[in-house]
Parts: structure tokens; C-alpha cells; sequence
């Protein structure tokens, strides 16, 4: 079973977030969810960005750093990383700069390695799990995701919703959300 770390989204460490990891412990995974947000939560994904922005300000890296700090506290570097839409750029740095990565997943976005100006390992898996008219898809970020990464899928549906994964979000998609479950809990079993 994989050891797995899990970067919320925008909206912060929300229900639907521990939902989501908690169905993978279900499964017999271990799964930590790092808080980033110091306990702030928002409904609105473009209130959990201008919150984040805001918090920021000068110092871009202040997510970054306190994902850095969070994963040094575990006790093993070999780790699965998942991003949720924010989440992403925080899991895709442990895995460039990090050492020890068996795989990562994202889901509500993909990301390009040239990003960091930096190789994705070649070893290390990926997938990525989007809506066909998400309002916050950026087709670039795609592109350089599959074009980036050796070892990279991605999985587009139908549909508009950002947060489709996220239970009582206006986005959530039920049989959307199950597909992409037992999509990550597939990809993880060969990690």
C-alpha cells in the first residue's frame, strides 16, 4: 500500500478533501492531508484564490515552503503525491525537488514540469483527471503535462464542473466522482 501525500485544493482542507482521502484509506492506504491554509476554508474556488493571493502577497513561495516543511516531518520519502487543482503545483514540486517519489496524481488540473525549469524523474508515473469545460482548465498546463512526463496520462470527461470530486460543492458529479476514485485507487495498486 502506497504512503500517500494529499494537497488540498483552493477552497482549502474542506469535508470533501478528507472525503476523498479518507476512501483511500478505505482501501488500505496511509494518506496525510498537510492543512496550507492554517485552517481557512472557502465554497467559492475564487474566494479560496484571492485568499490566497492575499495571504501571500510578496512571498509566492509561502505554500510551497509549508509543504516542504510538512513532508520533512515524514518519516519516508518514498511517497505518492496528489494535488487537488492548487494542490497540484504543491505536489508536482515534491516530486521534482523531492527525492523518492514512486507516482503522483492530480485531479481539476494537470501541470507542465517547465513550469520549475526542471525534468520530471523519469520513473516517476503521473495521471491527471479533468472536466472537458472546466472553467479553470488550462490547456497548456496539459500539454506540457503529457509532453513533459514519460510516464504520464490524462484522463478527460465530460462535463464543467471543477470540483466534481467534492460532496456538496455545486461541481460534485457522483458518478463522475466514483469514476475517478477507482481510477487513482487502480493507478495506486501498481505503484
Amino acid at each position: 500500500m502506497a504512503e500517500i501525500v494529499l494537497f488540498h485544493h483552493a477552497g482549502g482542507l474542506t469535508e470533501g478533501v478528507l472525503d476523498f482521502a479518507e476512501k483511500l484509506r478505505i482501501v488500505g492506504h496511509t494518506v496525510h492531508t498537510p492543512d496550507l491554509f492554517e485552517g481557512h476554508t472557502f465554497a467559492d474556488v475564487e474566494e479560496g484564490v484571492a485568499w490566497a493571493q492575499a495571504r501571500a502577497g510578496e512571498d509566492e513561495r509561502v505554500f510551497a515552503d509549508r509543504a516542504k516543511a510538512f513532508v520533512a516531518t515524514l518519516p519516508t520519502t518514498e511517497l505518492v503525491y496528489g494535488g487537488m487543482s492548487m494542490g497540484c503545483a504543491r505536489a508536482a514540486e515534491r516530486v521534482i525537488y523531492g527525492e523518492g517519489a514512486l507516482a503522483a496524481f492530480f485531479l481539476y488540473g494537470a501541470v507542465d514540469p517547465a513550469w520549475w525549469d526542471k525534468k520530471w524523474p523519469a520513473d516517476v508515473p503521473a495521471e491527471a483527471h479533468v472536466t472537458e469545460e472546466d472553467p479553470w482548465r488550462e490547456l497548456e498546463a496539459e500539454e506540457g503535462f503529457v509532453k513533459g512526463i514519460a510516464k504520464a496520462e490524462l484522463f478527460t470527461y465530460p462535463g464543467t464542473g471543477h470540483l466534481f470530486l467534492e460532496p456538496g460543492h455545486p461541481d460534485y458529479d457522483e458518478e463522475l466522482a466514483h469514476i475517478v476514485t477507482s481510477s487513482i485507487i487502480d493507478f495506486l495498486d501498481e505503484v
